[in-house]
């Protein structure tokens, strides 16, 4: 039976994703790099470390890659402290998951000083029994260790737990972490098609999540 739903926040919960790439073109223009977003689905959804790692390789950079993650979590930090906004309907549908009796979580490759401030600006954090960010686990999305940490912390095992993604290497981690996936994939950045053969279910928003839910329950 299905006893949580752990959330990615980026692209999920915070209209981020247009965001990240003025955020990426602040830190590389530290390096001298004039970035113009051109590499966005490459580093959509993936770690610090290695979106971080694939820019150092694509503009042929010789930063030290811990320096580079710590910049980029700074420059991030800020943006989320007062530029990103939520997706339309996040909290009624937080309210009707928890009248559910559904235990929730955040699972996010953000850093804490960004996700954290984040979620207590837009008054998010009390929705949420488990809160993990990225500086938490040693491998990042697309591996599993994310998810799998939100379950242990959750106490849940893992497959009584539905994560909710955007981005195709979430989706990979979670079903890596053998966890059912509802994905929401971002039409302004990426194909929906290209979800429908690795995510479980695939949803055109998040007011959608609460009807998916019973039938989730049904099903098992």
């Amino acid at each position: 039976m299905l006893s949580a739903v752990i959330f990615d926040l980026d692209g999920v919960l915070a209209d981020s994703e247009p965001w990240w790439n003025q955020i990426d073109a602040k830190l590389l223009a530290e390096y001298g790099v004039t970035y113009r977003g051109e590499y966005h689905q490459n580093v959509v959804g993936v770690s610090y470390r290695l979106a971080v790692e694939f820019y150092k390789k694509a503009f042929g950079l010789s930063v030290p890659t811990d320096e580079m993650m710590r910049r980029r979590g700074e420059i991030a930090a800020e943006f989320f402290a007062d530029r990103v906004g939520l997706f339309t309907h996040v909290k009624e549908v937080l309210k009707e998951l928890r009248q559910m009796k559904l235990h929730l979580a955040v699972a996010t490759s953000s850093v804490s000083t960004s996700a954290r401030p984040f979620l207590d600006r837009h008054q998010l954090t009390g929705f949420f029994d488990v809160i993990v960010t990225g500086e938490e686990v040693e491998r990042g999305k697309p591996a599993p260790d994310i998810y799998l940490r939100a379950a242990k912390q959750l106490g849940i095992l893992a497959d009584a737990c539905l994560v909710v993604e955007d981005a195709l290497p979430g989706v990979a981690a979670a079903k890596a972490a053998n966890m059912r996936v509802a994905a929401i994939p971002d039409r302004r950045f990426v194909d929906p098609d290209e979800y429908e053969k690795k995510a479980d279910y695939v949803l055109s928003s998040l007011k959608e999540l609460p009807a998916l839910v019973p039938k989730l329950v049904v099903a098992e």
